[in-house]
């Protein structure tokens, strides 16, 4: 059982150092680029005021600014539309003998050739070079504002995560529990794993669906076990469906993949302690059979189907209603918890007994 938590445990922070990984770099080369752009931007900024400018060529450039500052189309169109545009730019700056450097930072924006056209009308040389730099500066410096709030949130979305998954906040006491939240959070532990194998997860809940009565953490263990198992079988490239509806007093939580499926002589025995079709050293053979542990301590039943390019593990969990009356106490779930080690301990020593 040790073994196993510990393996899970391993998996869990490979899989969050690498969704980490990706926000904090982007916070990283942000915060470094925006340096640079706002130095660009003050230096801009110093041009511009010093140009004598008319209301009519102000407002010609506020409205070019304007349009800067309006949703990033950066999102919106392909890496080949968007080097077309750069282009297109390019060639419009170097038509009116300015940096066409000014080009990168302006295709990632909303300004078109013909803001830039009625720019020019009123503002030429080095007073409409000076323009650009500064639109071009501020816009530039925004986005990667807005970058550097996203990654932020990002990491703080994954820490969250992490909170409600381990649920480290809360005493180990069972009460109404959001299925779609725990699986939610389970997801983001894995997601690494998910995009490694270049695997597609959908996930679809029922709107509506009733919290069922259970320890939160428990049910996470339980998922992060199903999820993973499903995320090893699938066929790379392949497919993993989840899904939570309710059924009658109950919760149906189904954990479906694509992969080669269970073979008959083994489905007896998935279930069993120490019992793996995995290679050796890359399984212990306890996550299904600690998954439908704790499954059956929250009132539960884990059902299995499966053939060839389709496994579906499935949970029923009683609606909260239900259990009511069952409540845990943080001192009897410390004694379920040594129960199961006990016998978790007890499988391993009669196995190795059967063994000898």
């Amino acid at each position: 059982l040790h073994d196993e938590k510990m393996v899970s445990l391993g998996k869990l922070a490979a899989g969050l150092a690498h969704e980490l990984n990706n926000p904090a770099s982007a916070l990283a080369r942000g915060a470094k680029v925006l340096s640079e752009r706002l130095s660009a931007a003050e230096a801009a900024s110093m041009a511009l005021g010093a140009a004598p400018m008319t209301p009519e060529q102000l407002e010609a450039i506020g409205s070019v600014r304007e349009a800067c500052l309006a949703a990033s189309v950066r999102h919106l169109r392909s890496s080949m539309e968007l080097a077309d545009r750069e282009e297109a730019l390019a060639n419009w700056l170097e038509t009116r003998r300015a940096d066409a450097a000014l080009a990168e930072p302006l295709a990632e924006t909303a300004v078109t050739l013909e803001a830039l056209d009625r720019l020019a009308l009123t503002l030429e040389g080095e007073a409409l070079e000076s323009a650009l730099r500064w639109v071009a500066a501020g816009c530039s410096a925004r986005r990667l504002a807005a970058e550097i709030e996203a990654a932020a949130e990002r990491i703080s979305n994954l820490d969250t995560a992490v909170k409600g998954f381990t649920r480290m906040d809360q005493a180990t006491v069972a009460g109404p529990v959001d299925v779609g939240q725990g699986l939610e959070q389970t997801l983001a532990m894995l997601r690494a794993k998910a995009r490694a194998r270049s695997l597609s997860v959908s996930v679809t809940m029922e709107p509506g669906l009733p919290p069922v009565r259970a320890v939160a953490g428990e049910l996470n263990q339980a998922w992060a076990n199903l999820v993973d198992n499903a995320l090893d079988a699938a066929q790379s490239g392949g497919r993993v469906e989840i899904s939570a509806s309710r059924q009658g007093q109950e919760v149906v939580v189904r954990v479906i993949d694509d992969g080669a499926g269970i073979p008959p002589d083994a489905r007896e025995r998935i279930f069993d302690p120490f019992y793996t079709t995995k290679p050796v050293g890359q399984g212990t053979g306890l996550g299904l059979d600690i998954a439908r542990r704790l499954v059956r301590r929250n009132y539960g039943d884990i059902e299995v189907d499966s053939e060839p390019g389709r496994t579906e593990f499935r949970v029923l969990l009683p609606v909260a209603e239900k259990n009511a009356t069952a409540d845990h106490s943080a001192a009897g779930d410390a004694a379920s918890v040594g129960a199961a080690e006990g016998e978790a301990v007890a499988h391993g020593a009669a196995a190795d007994e059967e063994t000898a």
